[in-house]
Parts: structure tokens; sequence; C-alpha cells
């Protein structure tokens, strides 16, 4: 019953807060304008929309304050999710105009937050059996008389990991609706994760905090949907990203599992990370060519993307729920096979022959 409650509870505030935050924001006049956006031309709504979709989430989160033990781990984590409310609501109301590289260190600001409350990666399943230790090696110490142990790869992979997911999660929020139902429905995907090791007591509060994830993003998600009434902004995105990272890692160390529902944001981001390396250009400045873009420009409408993404992440998800971790490695690269697939195709053979759908943009 407390698992129905906790969703409903983050659901609820963050359901009522959104409104809120719209007036606030428009009452303050801090609205995200098309036409006077220095990258205008890669934007795919076309009025004025508040950002700032992080401070309802932020709100539906703390309901883990009523639901789960303030310890350690839970303090580190709300510690790294008001990092990064702040910086995402600075670049909100900036309109996006504060530097990559600020932002990105804020993101590490927050993933240092959650591993230095104790959050690793202690190992990892070897998908041909196994599995990789990675508590080794550590360097031990006192911090205001308590001793501490740093586990160098173990640490250094976790920060790594939440930064990443931090980025990639968040470049798949272009589309009203599109980033609150993938991130809904990973979360919920982690929460049966985490019930099929409920013998384990130590599972039970990351199957509530994914619960309460869940709940804040489909709170927010009718205000987001198209029309939308306020955009994730770059706050909604980053918490996004740190959350689904650090229940994957608490979750039984099930960053595979992530990888796998996540796989298109994935595979997406990293195919134009590596693309703009290698043509010598900045892979933090973006423009207009990530996958859902190439769907708009295909005549696609933003519901139909945002739907067709969530279907996509539901599949992968429950796949994800019943493979073990040799099948996650192939049907992530048959996945991969597939996206570059399409990608060539929407490139050298599609055309649209259809006008754009009403809400194209």
């Amino acid at each position: 019953m407390s698992y129905f409650f906790a969703f409903l509870s983050a659901l609820l505030i963050s359901f009522i807060s959104s409104p809120l935050t719209i007036l606030v924001f428009k009452k303050l006049n801090i609205l995200d304008d098309p036409a006077r956006h220095r990258q205008a031309k890669n934007q795919v709504h076309q009025y004025p929309v508040p950002r700032g979709g992080g401070i309802p989430v932020f709100l539906g989160l703390l309901s883990s304050l009523f639901f789960l033990p303030f310890d350690q781990h839970l303090k580190g984590i709300l510690a790294a999710i008001l990092i990064a409310l702040i910086v995402g609501v600075f670049d909100d109301i900036f309109q996006g105009k504060i530097h990559p590289l600020v932002r990105l260190a804020g993101n590490f600001l927050s993933a240092g937050a959650i591993v230095f409350a104790g959050i690793g990666i202690p190992f990892i399943n070897n998908p041909f059996g196994g599995i990789i230790q990675l508590n080794t090696p550590q360097i031990c110490f006192n911090f205001l008389g308590q001793p501490r142990c740093i586990w160098l790869i173990a640490d250094l992979l976790a920060l790594l990991w939440i930064v990443w997911c931090m980025n990639f999660v968040g470049w798949s929020g272009g589309v009203e609706g599109q980033l609150p139902g993938i991130v809904a429905v990973a979360a919920l995907t982690i929460a049966g994760l985490s019930l099929k090791f409920s013998a384990d007591i130590t599972q039970w509060p990351i199957t509530i905090l994914a619960l309460i994830l869940a709940g804040s993003y489909l709170g927010f998600l009718p205000w987001n949907f198209y029309p939308q009434k306020i955009m994730p902004g770059y706050s909604g995105k980053t918490i996004a990203g740190l959350m689904l990272a650090v229940l994957s890692i608490l979750s039984v160390a099930k960053v595979a599992t992530l990888m796998l529902v996540l796989g298109i944001p994935l595979i997406d981001a990293g195919y134009l990370v590596v693309k703009r390396i290698l043509l010598g250009k900045s892979p933090v400045w973006g423009k207009r060519e990530h996958f859902h873009h190439r769907l708009l420009d295909l005549g696609w409408s933003k519901k139909k993307i945002a739907i067709f993404y969530w279907l996509v992440t539901l599949l992968l998800g429950i796949l994800a729920l019943n493979l073990n971790s040799k099948q996650k490695l192939y049907t992530m690269l048959m996945l991969t096979f597939i996206f570059f697939g399409i990608i060539l195709w929407i490139k050298f053979f599609s055309t649209s022959s259809k006008q754009p759908d009403q809400d194209n943009g």
C-alpha cells in the first residue's frame, strides 16, 4: 500500500504545482520565446512557453521524505537534485544562455554529491558469465571523525555514468511530452526490476523511490503534452537523467537494464557525440539533428513522436525485465543496427510524401 501512496503523492504534488509554476513564470515574464532565442531555428515550439519544469518535479520528489528513511543515501540524492534544480532554473531563466561547460560543471557537482553519499558501482555483470568487481583499489581516510573509503574505479564510473545520463536523457526532451513519458516508463521498469529482488530488504526503498520518480513525471506530463503549457527546461531534464542513473546503480547495479530501456536516446546521443567530434565540432553544442528532429522532418506530428518514444521505451522495458545479461547485450547490438538502418534510410531513401501533421511545428 505504501507503494501506491508514494506514487500517488508524487503525482498529485507534481500535477498541482505545475500550473502554479506556469503562473509564476508568466507573471515574472520568464518565458522561452523562440522569436528572440539565439538558436530559434533549432526550436520546435512556435510560441512563448515557460521552462521551469524541474520545479514541480523536484517538489514531487520531495515526497520521498515521507516514505524513505532519511539516511546518507537519501541526503545525497536530495542534495544532488537540489544542485541540479538550481543550475537548471538559472539556465531556464536565461533561456539556455549559460555556457554548456558551466552546466557540465554543475552536472559533475550533482554527481559528486551522489558519489560522496556512498553510491557507486561496485561491480558489473559480465554478459558472458561472472561478475567484474570494481571495488578496488580503495583510498580510506577519516572525515569529520567518520571513516570513509573512496573506491577509485567504482566511484569514477558512477560519476561519469550519472553525468552522461543527465545529458543524453535531457537530449530526448525536444518534443512535447517526450521526456516525461519515457522517464516514467523507465522508472516503472526499474521499480518492476527491484520487485523481482523483493526478498532483499535493501530493494524495497528503491522500488518506492522509482515509483516516486515515475509519479513526479507523470504528474507533469499533462502540462507538457501537446500543446505544452510548460517545458521541462534544463532543470527537469537533468533531474530526470540524474534520478534514473542513481536508480540504475542502486537497483542491484542494473546499469545495463537502463541502457537497454533508454536504448534509442542512448544510441542517438552516442552517435551525435562521436559525429561531432569526428567533424571537429564541440560535442556540447548541438543543433537540430537528433532522431526526433529527423522524424519531424519526415512530417511526423509531435504527438506521434512522443507516443512512439513511449511505446519503444515500454517495449524495451518489458524485454529488459525478462532478459539475462547476454541477451540484453545482443538486443542492444540489434537495436543499434536497426537505428543506423533507419538513419541511413531517412538520409538517402526517404522523402516526405505528405503534408506535415498539424502539430508538427
